[in-house]
């Protein structure tokens, strides 16, 4: 029988673990389709339907402009699978695609898979154009979350 272990965190300057999911949109997602030209934030959330995550979608979907002023594309991954995501944007008119690691892979390689709840813990993973890993935060608590303003911050780092 083989043991799914998860991976340690990825290390900040190294090249961030590749990726595809599936979507809201209908159609797969991978950092790949995205190099050379934005910059990506990967936003792992525990769960649809509750009230952090719930909170945290809305206000990437609020600033949406933002995040795409400074080349940026947001996208937030979890467990859950792509109908429940699709359920649960269109219930919050989300306009941020969601991702679905259903088969909890991606949550695996970047390490911040909870084996034991087998949900992803709340992390962000800031990758540059280039595909390299520039800043990486980890939650304690699932029901903590990072402001847009201190994420906005740190994207800013990546003109400097």
């Amino acid at each position: 029988m083989t043991t799914l272990a998860t991976a340690p965190l990825p290390t900040v300057g190294a090249e961030a673990p590749g990726f595809v999911l599936d979507s809201t949109t209908g159609s797969k997602v991978s950092l790949a389709e995205f190099r050379g030209t934005k910059h990506v934030l990967l936003a792992f959330f525990p769960l649809a339907f509750t009230s952090t995550c719930t909170a945290e979608m809305c206000a990437f979907s609020d600033d949406y402009a933002a995040f795409a002023a400074e080349d940026v594309v947001v996208i937030p991954i979890s467990v859950d699978s792509v109908a429940s995501l699709k359920e649960y944007k269109a219930k919050y008119n989300m306009g941020v695609q969601l991702a679905s690691d259903f088969k909890r892979e991606v949550s695996r390689a970047y390490g911040v898979l909870n084996e034991e709840r087998f949900l992803a813990r709340r992390s962000y993973f800031l990758v540059d154009k280039a595909g390299i890993l520039r800043w990486s935060f980890v939650e304690e608590h699932g029901g903590h979350r990072r402001e847009n303003a201190e994420l906005l911050a740190e994207i800013a780092k990546l003109r400097a």
